[in-house]
């Protein structure tokens, strides 16, 4: 599966994996207020072979067929971006703390 990789300047460490090329029309509402500006890294090709250093391949192609994005966030902020949820990223919600 290829994809492309951003920095996102919001906070450092903070990756975007998108399944489609400057896709951002297809990201959740809010979601890039939160990433601030981002900056092209690379495209690259996932398989279930390929190791990442910091993330789960299986979850990444997971997440980027399912929604056709991934966040990588910093190691150790998983719990303090809370508005970071999959399960509230699977629908959308007016009660977002993104809207």
């Amino acid at each position: 599966m290829n994809c492309t990789i951003y920095r996102c300047s919001k906070k450092n460490e903070l990756y975007l994996y998108l399944a489609e090329k400057d896709a951002f029309s297809d990201l959740p509402d809010g979601l890039m207020a939160h990433l601030g500006e981002v900056e092209f890294v690379m495209d690259l090709v996932l398989s279930p072979e390929r190791k990442l250093a910091q993330e789960n391949v299986t979850t990444v192609i997971s997440n980027l067929k399912e929604r056709g994005f991934h966040l990588q966030m910093p190691a150790g902020e998983t719990e303090k971006l809370a508005w970071w949820d999959n399960e509230k990223l699977k629908q959308p919600s007016s009660s977002s703390p993104m809207h």
